[in-house]
């Protein structure tokens, strides 16, 4: 009975991950990236000039590097991106700290994208992305000495096994900082369609609590939190403010992520941090 319960949650989870790549999965992406870099005038990638579309969370290339100021990266460390996306944020570690960094995503489009912005941006040598599932990674025990994820537990039921992946394959003295979306006081539904999810059956948000619940069960200790509201409503205020003068979004942005319904998402998730149904919040977490 024990083996047949296993089989059926294990199928459960491929069912769910397999629903939530379809969701980040849109036609043409490579190519709609460079059309809309050329509408822009730009003829060659750069690690720079991808920022638009290749930090999928709130508030972009600020909020990664709110993040990453309180972490000492060095270039001999070797870094984990769960969740890379499109590798905007393991090309950054790179191009910034020259640090090597390894991305592992659920979607094999990100994948796939991400690997060929890293060879036009000439960082394929420093940087590896594979399709994996943050709760069963493909890595050794102890092979990082960082672990960075923005915005992807909102897809994760099961925290306390993401985290047990993460602390496996941390060093002693390794770190995992994150910056994710979490409920917050209101106890209402959130509004959907939300940019992680088209409809509440594959979106996990947790209370801070389960993060805090989760990373102590498997030993990992909080060094710092910080709660990312004001800024997330501000930065999102600048956003719409900049489409209305322009009378549309941009050519390169993270719309091209969301399909049709990215302006409604991104307006749902904006109104569900103004309810406080949402806090977006960083947390560092430290292995001893």
């Amino acid at each position: 009975m024990l083996d047949a319960g296993r089989i059926a949650l294990e199928e459960e989870m491929e069912t769910l991950e397999t629903r939530v790549a379809a969701h980040y999965t849109t036609q043409d992406l490579l190519d709609r990236i460079e059309k809309a870099l050329k509408e822009q005038g730009v003829d060659v990638a750069t690690v720079d000039n991808l920022k638009p579309v290749d930090e999928f969370h709130t508030g972009g290339l600020e909020a990664t590097d709110a993040l990453l100021s309180q972490l000492d990266i060095t270039p001999d460390m070797r870094v984990l991106d769960v969740g890379c996306g499109l590798g905007g944020t393991a090309r950054h570690i790179v191009h910034r700290y020259g640090a090597h960094v390894t991305g592992i995503d659920l979607t094999p489009l990100y994948v796939e994208v991400g690997q060929a912005l890293n060879t036009r941006v000439h960082l394929d040598e420093a940087i590896n992305l594979h399709v994996a599932s943050a709760t069963d990674l493909p890595m050794e025990d102890a092979s990082f000495d960082l672990a960075t994820m923005f915005h992807v537990g909102m897809n994760i039921a099961d925290k306390e096994h993401m985290f047990a992946e993460i602390a496996r394959v941390l060093k002693p003295g390794g770190r995992f900082a994150l910056f994710d979306v979490m409920r917050d006081d209101s106890p209402d539904d959130l509004l959907f369609p939300v940019p992680w999810s088209e409809k509440s059956e594959t979106s996990f948000v947790d209370p801070a609590s389960v993060y805090h619940s989760a990373a102590e069960a498997v030993g990992l200790t909080l060094h710092g939190q910080r709660y990312r509201r004001d800024f997330t409503l501000s930065f999102f205020a600048h956003v719409f403010e900049r489409m209305a003068e322009a009378g549309g979004p941009p050519p390169l942005g993270i719309h091209l992520l969301m399909g049709d319904t990215a302006g409604v998402k991104l307006k749902n998730y904006v109104a569900n941090v103004e309810a406080r149904r949402l806090a977006p919040v960083e947390m560092i977490f430290d292995k001893p």
